[in-house]
């Protein structure tokens, strides 16, 4: 197959596992044997250099994301305008079999109602909330659809009676999202699947596969007769829930297990920093909760050093990479039921199971695990077969490439 990826961002200018999941795919296609050529805009991070890309394209520009600005209607038009022609230049230029949609967050949505008549397969690969709860939302769609106030439904009329819509609509397209048919289409679990199809949109046919991650990559804990050390990762905000894990190593030491630890590893906005800070002064923990950073090639060494994870995710959690590189490692794992992750936990086999921001039944959780090497010892063994054997990279590699490959005949 000859496909073309699109995603609003792509390594090294991630910014979290969509991006990693994207390049991932790519990279395991290519190695398959496809070739895969990438769409993805501009954006950069500071101090982060692409090498030579023959196979990236990075011309899209970003919208009112990631410290982009929101522009008005009369300038975004400009910008939906360059990320059409950018897209048809890569069209011609790579003359894709198919096209592999992944990420659109940021990216002008129109874009995929031109993807849709093309003629070419339309694939979505789905892990966040882009069409659940921003579609509709875009800014350049929603100017010519949705309901609005007197002064934009007047100036759209105007524009339709003058011919001037229809004349936009050949380089910058204005249908509505209600157009939009997503054949072919996966997500990375039936909650998403099932999310997304609650608020409309036509996607309840769509297949299921959950998110990998490469298992050869991550060092293995050795053993579990220590108890000491325990773990959170990802980024720093209210819907990841931090707090509750810090609320939790507060109850587990008042109950008497005055020696654990708790390292938060993750980047944050400074005034939730700040919140989290705030929080574990006033819990009295002082030295005993860390806040640490560290790159994701690192942290597949570092996972083993720890005794355990607390995931305390508490938003809609897609389905989350963090438990399967803590298992990976050989980590037993405390997870909330949060999202996606009913479809990988299940309590006392493969992991412990708390709730979303029930810090106390959190430390019940970690007394258990004090209280029995075995359990850590089972819970870890448990752990590390099932993601080896259904959430390595290989096995989900190969299920999304038998996806692409039934679109072309579809």
């Amino acid at each position: 197959m000859k496909i073309l990826a699109i995603s609003n961002l792509y390594p090294p200018h991630e910014i979290g596992g969509y991006e990693l999941r994207c390049r991932d795919a790519c990279d395991r296609l290519q190695a398959f044997g496809h070739t895969v050529h990438v769409l993805t805009s501009d954006h950069h991070l500071p101090g982060r250099a692409a090498a030579d890309e023959p196979t990236v394209s990075r011309k899209l520009k970003i919208h009112g994301m990631y410290g982009h600005p929101w522009l008005p209607i009369h300038r975004l038009h400009a910008l939906e305008k360059h990320n059409h022609e950018a897209l048809r230049r890569e069209l011609a230029a790579v003359r894709p079999e198919l096209i592999h949609v992944w990420n659109m967050g940021g990216i002008s949505k129109s874009l995929l109602r031109r993807l849709e008549l093309s003629g070419l397969p339309v694939v979505y690969d789905i892990s966040d909330h882009w069409i659940a709860r921003s579609l509709r939302a875009d800014v350049w769609l929603s100017w010519w659809n949705a309901p609005g106030s007197s002064a934009r439904t007047g100036a759209r009329k105007t524009l339709e009676i003058l011919g001037l819509r229809r004349r936009l609509d050949r380089a910058t397209p204005t249908a509505s999202w209600d157009e939009l048919q997503f054949k072919r289409i996966y997500f990375c679990s039936a909650f998403m699947r099932d999310l997304t199809a609650s608020r409309g949109w036509p996607v309840a046919h769509a297949d299921v596969i959950h998110c990998g991650i490469d298992t050869a990559a991550f060092s293995i804990k050795p053993d579990h007769t220590r108890f000491e050390k325990l773990l959170w990762v990802g980024r720093l905000a209210e819907d990841k829930d931090p707090l509750t894990a810090v609320r939790a190593l507060a109850a587990a030491r008042r109950a008497g297990l005055s020696h654990l630890t708790l390292d938060l590893y993750g980047h944050g906005e400074p005034a939730f920093l700040a919140r989290v800070e705030a929080e574990i002064h006033a819990l009295g923990l002082t030295g005993h909760v860390q806040r640490k950073v560290a790159p994701a090639a690192e942290m597949r060494r570092l996972y083993a050093q720890y005794d355990a994870l607390l995931f305390t995710s508490n938003w809609g959690e897609p389905f989350a990479l963090t438990p399967l590189e803590a298992m990976a490692s050989g980590l037993p794992v405390v997870t909330s039921l949060d999202g996606g992750q009913a479809e990988l936990a299940r309590h006392g086999s493969n992991c412990l199971v708390a709730a979303a921001a029930n810090p106390d039944l959190y430390a019940t959780r970690i007394a258990e695990l004090a209280a029995a090497p075995q359990l850590r010892a089972t819970l870890a063994a448990s752990g590390l077969e099932e993601v080896r054997t259904r959430f390595d990279l290989e096995p989900i590699s190969r299920q999304i490439e038998a996806f692409l490959l039934a679109s072309l005949t579809s």
